[in-house]
C-alpha cells in the first residue's frame, strides 16, 4: 500500500464521451480528512519515433483544437479496446505516416498528466521503414502533412520553443540521447 494513498469513497462520472470519460472522486486524505478530484479516465495512447534510413524523424504537422494552432509531433494514437501497443504502434505508423516497419522497439511508458489523468503512452522507436502502397486510412477528422527532419533539426526546433508537445518533446530528446551514444 502506497503512503499517500487516497481512498475512493464514491465515483461520479460527469461525462462519458468517444475518447475520455470524466469522473469527480470522493477521497479521504493519509490524514483521514475528506478532497474532491476531477479525474479524466483515458484509454491510453501509443507514440513513436519514426526514423528514416538517413536518419530523419518523420513527423507530422496537425492543427490541435485545445490550443487553437498547428504543432508539430510525433505520430501517435490511442490506443483502441484490447488492442496491444504494438499493434497501435503500427497501425498508427502507417495511417499517419504511410509507413510500415521493419523493427518496432519499445522505448519507455509516461504519464502525460498525473495530477488530473490518467493517460499513458507507450512510445516507440520504428526503423527499417517501408512506403506502403495502399496505406490503410486515417481518421476522418484528422487532417496531417508529412514532414521529415534530421534530428539535429528537431532537436534546434524544440530548444528555441517551436516544438511544444511534451510527447514529441520526450521522443526527441530520447532520439538525441540514442545518437549520442552511438
Amino acid at each position: 500500500m502506497d503512503k499517500f494513498e487516497e481512498r475512493t469513497v464514491h465515483t461520479e462520472t460527469v461525462y462519458d464521451g468517444k475518447i475520455i470519460r470524466l469522473e469527480i472522486d470522493d477521497v479521504i486524505l493519509p490524514d483521514g480528512k475528506p478532497a474532491k478530484r476531477e479525474l479524466v479516465r483515458h484509454p491510453g495512447a501509443v507514440a513513436l519515433i519514426p526514423i528514416t534510413d538517413d536518419g530523419k524523424l518523420v513527423m507530422v504537422e496537425q492543427y490541435r483544437k485545445a490550443l487553437g494552432t498547428t504543432l508539430l509531433e510525433v505520430p501517435a494514437g490511442k490506443l483502441e479496446p484490447g488492442e496491444a501497443p504494438e499493434v497501435t504502434a503500427r497501425r498508427e505508423l502507417e495511417e499517419e505516416t504511410g509507413y510500415s516497419c521493419d523493427d518496432l522497439e519499445p522505448v519507455a511508458t509516461f504519464a502525460t498528466s498525473p495530477g488530473f489523468a490518467d493517460e499513458t503512452i507507450h512510445l516507440f522507436v520504428a526503423t527499417g521503414l517501408r512506403k506502403v502502397d495502399n496505406p490503410a486510412a486515417g481518421d476522418e477528422d484528422e487532417f496531417v502533412e508529412l514532414l521529415e527532419i534530421p534530428l539535429d533539426e528537431a532537436v534546434a526546433m524544440l530548444d528555441k520553443g517551436g516544438i511544444r508537445d511534451a510527447k514529441t518533446a520526450f521522443a526527441i530528446l530520447w532520439a538525441e540521447r540514442s545518437d549520442r551514444r552511438k
